[in-house]
């Protein structure tokens, strides 16, 4: 597997990103046009509810899925947190914050945790100052 760090880590799934939402997007313009060609009937009303449930479907299975992960996220770095600095998050750090803080080594975690609150960084500014990157493999 690839070395992880601030340039690669962004998770980009082919299938589910570009196959899926194209042929989603797909659906919904022949279902746009047979409403218009054919008229409003049964069929076009159906592919056009088809269209826009699985439009729905797309968007709302990743939100549940990142939203589910930033929460173990939050909770892992919280744990981390106490451990190294016998301390919980600051409750000043927003979510993306903590989620760019996890990228860090152990060595810098306390310092650019503090820096991150003290000059308010945002997750792409904590992540490029990153030293030692700490990958995470796992992401959704």
């Amino acid at each position: 597997m690839q070395e992880q760090n601030f340039k690669n880590h962004p998770k980009f799934v082919l299938g589910f990103h570009l196959v899926t939402f194209l042929f989603i997007l797909a659906s919904l313009i022949i279902s746009v046009v047979l409403i218009v060609s054919s008229g409003f009937n049964t069929m076009t009303i159906f592919g056009l509810l088809v269209s826009v449930s699985l439009g729905l479907l797309f968007a709302f299975l990743r939100l549940f899925a990142t939203g589910n992960q930033d929460r173990i996220i939050r909770a892992e770095e919280n744990f981390r947190s106490y451990l190294l600095t016998g301390k919980m998050l600051d409750s000043r750090l927003t979510r993306s914050q903590i989620i760019a803080l996890r990228f860090a080594d152990d060595t810098e975690y306390a310092a650019l945790s503090d820096q991150a609150i003290k000059e308010n960084l945002s997750s792409t500014a904590i992540k490029k100052a990153v030293q030692q990157w700490r990958a995470d493999y796992h992401r959704v």
